[in-house]
């Protein structure tokens, strides 16, 4: 092809030189968004052992940005729910949902909190996202611990491409209308 078509122009005065870059603002917040998500586990049986092994030294979920756990859902913004929920615990797990703040995103770990599990019976919930929205799922009964580092990063590739106005979309709102949440 042909250079001669192209028109280069000189870059706006103030910003030319060393430490100057142009990107989209939707880039830069979920780059900082992606790298910096604070889990809030909520582990009821042996896929919560494994996260244990996940945030400690030989896998170091840390590496990912994921260094402070949050007990507090007030200061959490990515919800982990590993193991059996009962249905009694539904409710409990709803309102831990409703306390985070938006942006919130939440992983299924583990066939139990997926799907139910081994446990079809009338107790357990036949999985979360009859309660709440789900991002990602973790398969495995237990998951290995790669599985849940590779399932937080598919969750900060959907966050770091994710739009800022997303959260106000109509097709969001919706989707927090069909749990009727607000």
């Amino acid at each position: 092809m042909s250079d001669s078509n192209i028109n280069m122009v000189a870059p706006p005065e103030g910003v030319v030189g060393e430490g100057f870059f142009a990107t989209k603002l939707n880039d830069v917040v979920g780059l900082a968004r992606a790298n910096s998500l604070w889990p809030l586990p909520f582990a009821t049986s042996c896929c919560g052992i494994e996260f244990m092994a996940t945030m400690a030294s030989h896998y170091d979920l840390a590496r990912f940005g994921s260094e402070r756990v949050s007990f507090s859902p007030r200061q959490a913004d990515m919800l982990m729910v590993m193991g059996t929920i009962s249905k009694k615990m539904g409710p409990i797990l709803r309102q831990v949902y409703e306390q985070m703040a938006e942006p919130r995103w939440v992983i299924a770990v583990g066939a139990c909190a997926s799907s139910g599990g081994i446990f079809d019976t009338y107790s357990v919930l036949q999985g979360i996202d009859k309660v709440i929205p789900v991002d990602v799922y973790v398969p495995g009964c237990p998951p290995r611990p790669e599985q849940i580092v590779d399932g937080v990063m598919k969750l900060q590739e959907l966050v770091r491409t994710e739009s800022v106005r997303r959260r106000s979309s109509p097709e969001y709102q919706e989707l927090l209308a069909s749990y009727n949440i607000k």
